[in-house]
């Protein structure tokens, strides 16, 4: 695999939850040598849509918008770990794509949904909102609670290591035909 900066998504700041511990385990199937790095939206600090202007429009103003945009602009792909709150993924997430639109268009997005039901309904309203914004969605794999991991994060000997490690290759792959983000 050509090496690519890829970021890894911790979607939710519950205090609870086990997203750093998924985002980990994904971590760890990343081939040797990758350029991976953990983004925990609970620690990047984004208001609430507060630019005056619409996203689309690029023209941020908050310092918040301008740090996350150049965040994502250094990166050629992201693998976004979510999981399934009332059948959806979470709010900070949504808010974290709504800030910026340009700097998802053509940026690989890796979806890991994780809970109950394997995150399904997460991951794929998480894929109608990245298709929207512009991002090449792939799709990777869901982890069950009770089959893949517990409910405390604790993986399984079961959990899909090699379809995770896949979805780094389809990325990287993807990443080749990603146009630069305006700066």
């Amino acid at each position: 695999m050509t090496t690519r900066k890829i970021g890894i998504v911790v979607s939710s700041s519950r205090p609870t939850r086990i997203g750093h511990k998924v985002a980990g385990w994904v971590h760890a199937q990343a081939p040797e040598g990758a350029d991976v790095d953990l983004i925990d939206l609970a620690e990047v600090g984004l208001p609430h849509l507060a630019d005056p202007e619409t996203p689309r429009s690029g023209n941020y103003a908050e310092p918040s918008t301008i740090a996350w945009a150049e965040k994502i602009r250094s990166y050629d792909g992201l693998v976004i770990t979510t999981p399934e709150y009332n059948g959806g993924y979470p709010a900070i997430l949504k808010n974290a794509i709504d800030t910026l639109f340009a700097e998802w268009n053509g940026l690989p997005v890796g979806v890991v949904g994780y809970g109950w039901g394997a995150g399904a309904d997460a991951a794929r309203q998480l894929g109608e909102v990245l298709a929207r914004v512009e991002a090449v969605v792939l799709p990777g794999p869901g982890l069950k609670f009770g089959e893949a991991l517990t409910p405390e994060g604790e993986f399984l000997e079961a959990a899909p290591a090699a379809a995770a490690a896949a979805l780094f290759e389809q990325i990287a792959a993807a990443a080749q035909d990603k146009a630069p983000a305006p700066a």
